[in-house]
């Protein structure tokens, strides 16, 4: 039983799953995942995570009698950890049948997968797939003989672009898609701008409870986990530039000047430069403080934002790191030239050595930080979650006609259930509004409180 002390390791010493034959103990085949015999240790992690995600557990037990998604059919793609299993499993618990692929080749946690799969749940995924494992799961996913899915969850758009590349008759059953990322959501709206987006999408990404908690909170506190648990960096005194202060660049930043870092902010937008100047933060760009920092962090959704050129004139032993959702926005193809020697460290820590012996520390070759080298912390990934099952159930249950082939916000209405269910793990009590009160500000003393914009 030597198993648990290397159950997470992700070596290539063994055959790909693709080519191996494993049955759950109801004898089904329908998944593709690491090792079907860590389900029983991915189970404890998702019971686990279920501790700190009440709100989808409530939801649960309040949807148990209703199944608000009976006869959907979702097919998924987002990271498969303990936190999503959870959501996935509400999913299944309100009347939903699901098929899931992951949405970045690091993220997964191979146990989770295979609790998921001894579960019942189709799913297609392992920690450190290649470019081509990656399509193909998501591929499995869409293309079964007698499935049709009728509901799409997107984390970057990968499924949904896929989709509309092989199998664009599939949107004829669709009802609707939920996109919760930056990136995913991005290209919905080009989709839209061009006339080709045939379902009803919903952007929870810029939902109250995804940007101002699951961005910023999350990236506050999973920054450091990361960067630490790569390169036992020491933060007090180190100079370091954040490129981008949306809410996951607020959230780096902040907990970096917390443990007494020099934080640069690089931004576009006039608006979030200023916020960065009011915290407190020098605005400059990217060149001109390069020679000298010993951390470059971006967090922008953007491509290219640091060069080849960058690189070459960053200071020996500076990290590199993306807390973005793509791979896109550290341009590291450039680096894979014959001049420059890869060495692999450790799990997700490369140094890329020049001619002259200066080296860059490159961690999880540039892509999502936080969730290829370090968990994120439980709470908030249920606030999401809660978000994109309530997104879901919206879509699926809408009367035709509510929705037409837009990208659309999430209801106030909901957001605010959404954070209300969060409420009783702080013993938080809200204060209700008289009647007097309601009619003074023009508001339903239920709410919504917030203007739709907000």
């Amino acid at each position: 039983f030597g198993l648990a002390a290397s159950y997470t390791d992700s070596s290539d010493d063994e055959v790909s799953p693709r080519e191996k034959q494993q049955t759950n103990s109801k004898g089904s085949s329908n998944f593709c995942v690491k090792n079907i015999k860590q389900a029983e240790f991915g189970r404890r992690e998702i019971e686990i995570a279920e501790q700190d995600m009440s709100a989808l557990i409530s939801l649960r037990k309040r949807a148990q009698g209703e199944k608000p998604l009976a006869g959907a059919k979702i097919v998924g793609c987002t990271h498969i950890t303990a936190q999503t299993a959870v959501l996935i499993e509400t999913l299944c618990a309100l009347g939903a049948q699901c098929r899931w692929s992951a949405c970045n080749i690091y993220s997964t946690q191979n146990e989770v997968a295979a609790a998921l799969a001894e579960a019942g749940v189709a799913v297609f995924a392992w920690k450190g797939e290649s470019e081509d494992d990656f399509w193909w799961c998501i591929d499995r996913c869409v293309n079964v003989d007698g499935w049709q899915a009728n509901m799409i969850l997107d984390d970057g758009g990968d499924l949904t672009h896929w989709v509309y590349k092989k199998y664009p008759s599939v949107f004829k059953k669709i009802r609707g898609i939920v996109e919760e990322s930056v990136t995913g959501v991005h290209r919905l709206y080009q989709l839209s701008k061009a006339g080709k987006l045939c379902v009803p999408a919903m952007n929870v990404n810029d939902s109250v409870t995804k940007q101002k908690f699951d961005n910023l909170y999350c990236c506050r506190e999973s920054i450091l986990d990361g960067l630490k648990r790569t390169t036992d960096v020491m933060f007090g005194g180190k100079q370091v530039v954040v490129c981008g202060y949306g809410e996951v660049g607020k959230g780096c930043c902040a907990a970096l000047k917390a443990l007494g870092a020099i934080v640069y902010v690089t931004e576009i937008d006039p608006i979030c430069a200023l916020q960065a100047c009011m915290d407190g933060f020098r605005v400059v760009k990217l060149s001109e403080v390069i020679r000298q920092v010993d951390v470059v962090i971006t967090c922008t959704g953007n491509k290219n934002v640091v060069t080849r050129e960058h690189l070459d004139r960053m200071k020996n032993s500076c990290i590199v790191c993306n807390m973005g959702h793509s791979n896109t926005e550290i341009d590291v193809t450039s680096l894979r030239t014959p001049e420059l020697t890869w060495e692999r460290v450790r799990s997700q820590v490369d140094h890329v050595i020049w001619p002259d012996g200066k080296r860059v520390v490159l961690l999880a070759e540039g892509r999502l930080l936080n969730l290829s080298c370090s968990t994120v912390p439980t709470f908030v990934l249920s606030i999401t979650a809660t978000t994109q099952a309530l997104a879901l159930i919206e879509l699926y249950n809408a009367p035709e006609g509510r929705y037409k082939q837009d990208v659309y916000l999430l209801p106030k209405k909901m957001d605010e259930y959404v954070a209300s269910l969060h409420l009783p793990s702080f013993d938080a009590h809200l204060t209700e509004l008289t009647d007097d009160q309601a009619k003074y500000l023009g508001l339903n003393k239920n709410g919504p409180f917030k203007p739709n914009y907000y």
